[in-house]
């Protein structure tokens, strides 16, 4: 099986009314949301949906793309939240 982890770097700023969080080099891949995680998840969800329309055009995202195999471990940041 061909499994393949996308990592991507994700822009976060306060806005009036919560988080907004995107991702630079992808047109459109953007998640707002009342905390940094609600706007994180809605921004990879958005990423998803991208790389999705894109593979069906036999396109890819172009960059950090990371070949999954039961050998591979990875290290991600996640926030979870502002002090």
């Amino acid at each position: 099986m061909d499994t393949r982890a996308v990592l991507i770097s994700v822009v976060l700023e306060s806005v009036d009314d919560g988080y907004l969080a995107s991702v630079p080099g992808i047109q459109g891949a953007f998640g707002e949301g009342d905390t940094i995680e609600e706007a994180v998840f809605n921004c990879v969800d958005v990423v998803k949906l991208i790389a999705a329309y894109r593979a069906e055009r036999g396109e890819n995202l172009g960059f950090n793309e990371i070949e999954m195999t039961p050998e591979t471990r990875m290290t991600v940041a996640i926030p979870v939240g502002v002090a």
